[in-house]
């Protein structure tokens, strides 16, 4: 893909402070869209977090609808449409079912599902000529993982908001996909996941352990390895792509233990 893929494209990114969103909208802006971004995070609002790029970021609470209109009003003032939608913000959520408040429930369900209904409902009115809608996910709403069934409960509805929305708004020329990332490196969320463990290093490898991929090449995934994904589902080059779930996660949410898959 050439940096011009996406020339003349408005693209709108959330939870771009830090980790995936951030290197999303690098990546879409190094390949010629119009970012604007929002983000809970004060940082966001530092333009120099993007240097030399075309990237305007504002504060945004993807839970509160006000937040949103306003991401997505500046966007469309800007350029008069939006091409590219990612939804990325997200949270994490480790606790038992027993131990989930309806506060922790709401929180996590607000901005994991919440957040991306409210930004694909004001974004769709800017997208007359088509457009493509990104949700970033997790290969948790593939498989659901014993240790955080909550936040993989959210990825799961996710997945079927995708799903939803790509049925409702084909006839629109809007395609919506969504991104299944596994574990990934550089990020705030994984950071405090390992820290959580005390012993992060243990926990680090048994992580990379549980894909014979990533066992393979000694590492987590890495941000711009999603971000690539995002940028073909943005381009043109996916036109007939609408509906998936592209899993990233070097086989881990095939289900198959890792001695198992090697002895295939």
């Amino acid at each position: 893909m050439n940096a011009n893929s996406l020339r003349g494209k408005t693209a709108v990114v959330t939870g771009t402070a830090s980790g995936i969103g951030r290197a999303v909208a690098i990546m879409l802006a190094n390949n010629g869209a119009t970012v604007f971004g929002g983000d809970i995070a004060p940082a966001t609002a530092d333009d120099t977090t993007f240097p030399e790029l075309n990237v305007t970021t504002t504060k945004c609470d993807v839970t509160a609808e006000q937040d949103v209109i306003h991401l997505i009003e500046m966007a469309a003032a800007q350029t008069g449409k939006i091409d590219i939608l990612v939804n990325n913000a997200g949270v994490g959520m480790v606790k038992q079912i027993p131990d989930v408040s309806e506060e922790d429930w709401d929180y996590c369900m607000g901005v994991n599902v919440k957040g991306p209904f409210l930004c694909s409902k004001h974004a769709i009115s800017y997208m007359s000529n088509g457009g493509s809608i990104i949700n970033i996910s997790s290969n948790a709403g593939l498989l659901p993982r014993a240790h955080d069934p909550v936040y993989s409960t959210s990825k799961g509805a996710l997945i079927a908001l995708t799903r939803s929305l790509a049925l409702c708004h084909s006839v629109d020329q809007i395609r919506v996909n969504a991104v299944c990332p596994g574990p990934v490196g550089e990020t705030v969320m994984m950071d405090q996941g390992l820290q959580a463990t005390g012993d992060p290093a243990a926990a680090y490898q048994a992580t990379v352990d549980a894909s014979p991929i990533a066992r393979a090449a000694g590492r987590m995934i890495h941000v711009d390895e999603v971000a690539a994904a995002v940028l073909y589902l943005a381009s043109d080059a996916s036109l007939m792509v609408t509906g998936t779930s592209i899993a990233i996660d070097g086989g881990k949410s095939l289900g198959v233990p890792p001695a198992a898959m090697a002895n295939n």
